[in-house]
């Protein structure tokens, strides 16, 4: 297997600019899928901020004696308010320091970056985005889902389950139009109600669904079932997240088991 640390030291000039935030996604958690220039801004930033949702053995691209923050959150539980992490990156980068904030996925995907970069230039900070295999694409890969299978979905919907105040307002009666897939982002809590209200909405009851938890890592759980037991196979399977689910046809692909690798995978 290729060793990411047999690269070359970072060349980009504009990686060793100081005073700037780099907004990075580190992918869905395999530290296999980080990009380049992530792994490049990584080895050279002198403060790297990030959440709960980065994989293990990611930070340990870090360069060695750059400074490293916890700022994660989960449900009910913000370690460090969104306004704070806003604040911490502005502080460091007018200090003159390469920041990275490092998100799991992309972030522009339900990560909150277009806040962050708004919040930045506001205040004449330098952004840079690099972006990242978002987990809907990561997990259901590892999970043998194509998304997109052209016998059964001719389109792809990434949706939030997480509201502030009961059910997420969605377009439920499009979501429930036949020949596309939907993935449900931090939807483990409301999974329940988000069935219930697609099949209110008209979608089939025996409509495939999986559910992928700790996608891509090597404790990753897939587990299957249909909408109308939605909330039963998380509840059966003890599924507490970070998961994903996957909701139409193409969710009969999935494999309930390690993560998918490709052949070339195995043979390393």
């Amino acid at each position: 297997m290729t060793n990411f640390l047999s690269f070359p030291a970072p060349r980009p000039a504009r990686a060793r600019q100081p005073g700037t935030v780099f907004i990075v996604g580190a992918g869905p958690g395999d530290p296999d899928l980080l990009t380049l220039r992530a792994l490049r801004v990584l080895r050279d930033a002198d403060v790297v901020i990030h959440d709960r949702l980065i994989g293990p053995g990611i930070l340990d691209f870090a360069r060695p004696g750059a400074e490293v923050l916890y700022v994660g959150k989960a449900k009910a539980n913000h370690s460090v308010p969104q306004d704070e992490i806003n604040a911490l990156m502005a502080r460091r980068a007018q200090a003159g320091k390469r920041v990275i904030r490092l998100k799991g996925g992309d972030p522009f995907v339900f990560g909150r970056g277009g806040e962050e970069v708004d919040y930045l230039l506001a205040r004449g900070v330098p952004v840079e985005i690099v972006p990242g295999i978002t987990a809907a694409t990561g997990c259901a890969a590892y999970a043998g889902i194509p998304l997109t299978h052209r016998d059964h979905a001719t389109a792809v919907t990434f949706i939030s389950g997480h509201a502030k105040d009961g059910d997420p307002d969605l377009d439920w009666d499009g979501l429930a139009r036949g020949r596309q897939t939907i993935v449900v982002y931090m939807g483990i809590s409301t999974a329940g109600r988000v069935g219930a209200r697609l099949i209110e909405s008209g979608l089939a009851p025996t409509t495939p669904i999986a559910v992928v938890e700790n996608g891509t890592l090597a404790t990753q759980k897939v587990a299957v079932g249909t909408v109308a037991g939605l909330e039963a196979v998380i509840r059966d399977n003890g599924v507490t997240g970070p998961a994903l689910i996957v909701i139409g046809d193409v969710a009969r692909f999935a494999k309930a088991s390690e993560p998918e690798r490709w052949p070339l995978a195995a043979a390393e």
